[in-house]
């Protein structure tokens, strides 16, 4: 646990390191969650007006979520993976006494710990800047609960780019590639950061629902508005929890397989 420790301490230390990197991703968000705003703000010019379950108070406060989700699922150091299995670097790591995995989730949390003091502050400055009516939870049950769907929606995405890493072995050249693909233009409009999936006809919300995607970003954000509530709040945890299961079963048979493909040339 000790090691651990340490990797944390030093990733997050690392995170200065690039910091044109850092203020690009931060600006990128903020300047996502104004473009939104501004979108939002002007389909509910009318404060009474209701679209698709939603009031003004709780689109806007959807926006403003999603901005600290992301910084708290979504920003991960594990993107650096593809780039050392290719170079042949993470043959430094498997000669040493860590677990890889551990290694990359243990950085992912010290990426998420930076991103997410920042993101609080960019929040509270757009709020003094935009003013928004914004919906508080005040259900500890439903804190409880929105706490919970954001563990499982941490998990869940690293697992998710851990896999989508591991191609890497397969193709060195086009790992980043498919990096691109599943975990930015999937993961960006399934997992309901460009939009409120709800707002989707149903039998594509139903598709999407048995997907990991939407328990990213859509479902926490669900929870903590009280759109959803009971049996649907269990059904969401349960789905959740079975997809880690499932990725967490597909990481064990794809690691080992992919250490085996490994050669390592040039180191």
């Amino acid at each position: 646990m000790h090691k651990y420790f340490q990797i944390f301490k030093i990733s997050f230390q690392q995170e200065f390191a690039y910091r044109l990197n850092f203020v690009m991703w931060r600006a990128r968000n903020v300047m996502q969650i104004i473009l939104t705003f501004f979108l939002w703000n002007t389909v509910f010019y009318d404060p009474s007006r209701e679209v698709f379950g939603y009031n003004k108070e709780k689109i806007l406060t959807y926006v403003f979520g999603i901005l600290v989700l992301r910084a708290i699922v979504l920003s991960a150091r594990a993107v650096d993976m593809a780039g050392e299995i290719a170079n042949g670097d993470i043959t430094n790591y498997l000669l040493k006494p860590v677990s890889y995995f551990k290694y990359w989730f243990t950085r992912d949390i010290a990426s998420k710990t930076l991103n997410l003091s920042f993101a609080g502050v960019e929040a509270l400055i757009l709020f003094l800047i935009l003013k928004p009516n914004i919906f508080l939870q005040t259900d500890f049950l439903m804190i409880i609960l929105f706490i919970v769907s954001v563990a499982i929606a941490v998990t869940l995405f690293f697992y998710i780019l851990f896999l989508v890493n591991l191609v890497t072995f397969w193709m060195p050249e086009n790992g980043w590639a498919a990096q691109f693909l599943f975990v930015v233009i999937l993961t960006e409009f399934l997992s309901g950061g460009a939009f409120p999936i709800d707002i989707l006809p149903p039998v594509l919300q139903h598709i999407l629902y048995g997907l990991p995607f939407p328990y990213l970003l859509f479902f926490p954000l669900q929870v903590y508005l009280g759109k959803i509530s009971g049996l649907a709040i269990a059904r969401g945890i349960l789905t959740g929890g079975l997809w880690i299961m499932v990725l967490a079963f597909l990481t064990r048979i794809i690691w080992p397989r992919g250490l085996k493909r490994y050669s390592a040339e040039g180191r």
